[in-house]
């Protein structure tokens, strides 16, 4: 028994407010767009600028107040990324890490003409960790954010591709961009545009297919793989970058191999030693080995179901994002204050699983692993349909186990 998620993902079920906020049309973009073709949509054409999620205020603050470290700053001027000592420093007494963003010398930079890129921002500013936890689960992808500040007539980055799609939020000031179509298209992850250096200079010498100018409030949509360079205007440009790790077909390819690897290394035929006095790089010595692994490996494979292989995808697909957030003492004084009548709703984005076994069910969550009893196995199949339930219909003893753990918070 498996959740069903507090989003919707376009193309199976409504809602997707995250997405609706970056695209006029998301079952349009699912359908025509993603993972395509590049889409430039105008402010005027979504539901609102994105003013609540970052901000040239927010800047500062993280520069000059969170003790920001490196690698969630860094700082490129002419497309070279500096040396993370021309921009940090310690932070005096009581906080003497070394590497936290130094405002004094930040300043400097950028009216140098340096560009500040903020990394990972769905996990430092607030606004973005919600809607980076809402858009990745309407997407199914895991995303990251990245905030570029660029002083005027300036470029952070040569033209390149990225290996992840991206979603372009102008906040403030404008830029324009140059969007050129693919060189390689669809790149991995190993396939950064710096093996293809000369094809990517080449090809942004042609006409772009998109060269246009980004004012607050636009957003761009660009597949992975195809080229883009930006260049702020006459003001200081802000501009958020929203990365989409994509799950691909490619990630299923391995997934599938190295299980049907562990699932090989049981049999004893595939273990066995090759001959003695053997050629290993003599074809016709080893076709006979060659065979036979081949066959227990396509027997291995043909066996694999569907359910097999999305047992280990959850298991990554876990791994790669965290739980909504949840504060250690609203739990404790949640807890110490339950009663029956407590109304309890699951903790968003934990990705829950349901398994039942002989002697109960087993409870696992990006929060951790849980064994349950058979008789919490109806309450918790409510909780992960998304209805809130009472304490007593838990039970108070596993209600305060799962306040405890994280896993459920008060409505």
């Amino acid at each position: 028994m498996t959740s069903a998620t507090d989003a919707r993902v376009p193309g199976h079920t409504t809602g997707h407010p995250a997405l609706r906020r970056l695209v006029a049309d998301p079952d349009a973009f699912a359908r025509d767009v993603w993972g395509r073709s590049a889409l430039l949509t105008p402010s005027e054409d979504l539901a609102g600028g994105f003013g609540d999620l970052f901000d040239e205020a927010a800047v500062d603050e993280l520069v000059s107040r969170r003790g920001l470290r490196t690698p969630f700053i860094r700082v490129a001027k002419d497309g070279t990324t500096l040396a993370a000592r021309d921009y940090t420093g310690g932070g005096g007494v009581g906080a003497g890490v070394a590497d936290q963003a130094d405002d004094s010398r930040l300043t400097a930079l950028l009216a140098d003409g340096a560009t500040i890129v903020l990394q990972a921002l769905h996990r430092t500013w607030s606004p973005l960790l919600d809607f980076s936890q809402q858009l990745s689960a309407e997407l199914g992808h895991a995303v990251q954010v990245n905030a570029y500040i660029t002083p005027p007539a300036s470029r952070g980055f040569a033209d390149h591709y990225d290996v992840h799609d991206v979603f372009v939020l102008q906040i403030s000031g404008e830029k324009r961009w140059s969007i050129h179509g693919p060189v390689h298209p669809s790149p991995l992850r190993d396939q950064p545009w710096t093996d293809r250096g000369e094809a990517v200079a080449a090809a942004a010498e042609a006409a772009p297919l998109i060269d246009a100018v980004l004012t607050p409030g636009d957003c761009l949509y660009l597949p992975r793989g195809y080229l883009h360079a930006a260049t702020a205007l006459g003001d200081v440009s802000t501009h958020l970058t929203i990365g989409v790790h994509t799950w691909t077909r490619h990630a299923v390819a391995r997934t599938m191999l190295d299980r049907t690897l562990l699932e090989v290394a049981d049999d004893i035929d595939v273990r066995a030693s090759l001959p003695l006095g053997v050629h290993v790089d003599d074809a016709q010595d080893i076709s006979p080995d060659v065979e036979l692994v081949r066959a227990r490996l396509i027997e291995s494979l043909g066996a694999m179901s569907a359910e097999d292989i999305a047992a280990v995808l959850a298991t990554k697909s876990a791994a790669s994002g965290r739980p909504a957030p949840v504060g250690p003492l609203a739990q404790l004084r949640a807890a110490q204050s339950l009663t029956p009548d407590t109304v309890l709703e699951l903790r968003h984005n934990l990705q829950p699983r349901l398994e039942s076994h002989d002697d109960g069910v087993l409870l696992t969550t990006r929060a951790g692993e849980f064994d349950l009893g058979l008789a919490d196995e109806a309450a918790l199949g409510r909780l992960l349909d998304g209805e809130p339930v009472t304490a007593d219909a838990l039970g108070l003893d596993l209600a305060l186990r799962l306040l405890h753990a994280g896993v459920v918070v008060t409505t």
